[in-house]
């Protein structure tokens, strides 16, 4: 992992990743919302990381707490049949996750300093920079690493995932 300035240093690494055969759904891209994350992604051809990011169990609370609100909806007077019970349970369960996200705890445990670790995740929320994961299955992670130097803010991170 490693922090970006912009999206371009971002994509000038996902572009070497790339040619060392790092796949699409092996570069995960971490910004301050879902929705920049996404934009960010497919310029780079990466994916969203909110495998990274989000909380699993706030996602599925929140998706609840959407299907609830449209049960209910559905019920008061006025307000006709609700045919936004997915769009609100994703939204919701989007937005949950992403805010329980616990990126801090994760850049811990990947071998960050507490300190560093907020900075970082500071960085990230205020829009500043841009946190590019490489998942070097099969490329040298020496290469990989070399990359991401060659782009990023000097700082590469290197652990092993687990999502769960």
């Amino acid at each position: 992992m490693a922090l970006f300035y912009d999206v371009s240093a971002a994509a000038g690494a996902a572009r070497e990743l790339h040619a060392l055969g790092i796949a699409r759904a092996d570069l995960s891209v971490v910004a301050r919302d879902h929705q920049v994350e996404g934009t960010i992604a497919d310029q780079i051809d990466a994916s969203p990381g909110s495998e990274i990011e989000d909380s699993s169990t706030a996602a599925r609370l929140g998706e609840l707490g959407g299907y609830v609100l449209a049960a209910l909806a559905i019920g008061l007077p006025g307000t006709g049949a609700v045919v936004a019970a997915g769009p609100l349970a994703a939204e919701l369960s989007e937005a949950a996750g992403h805010v329980a996200g616990d990126l801090e705890a994760t850049l811990i445990k990947a071998g960050l300093p507490e300190a560093d670790a907020e900075e970082w995740r500071a960085q990230i929320a205020s829009g500043e920079a841009i946190l590019l994961g490489a998942h070097a299955r099969t490329a040298d992670s020496g290469k990989v690493e070399t990359a991401m130097l060659r782009h990023s803010t000097g700082r590469v991170v290197h652990t092993e995932w687990n999502s769960d």
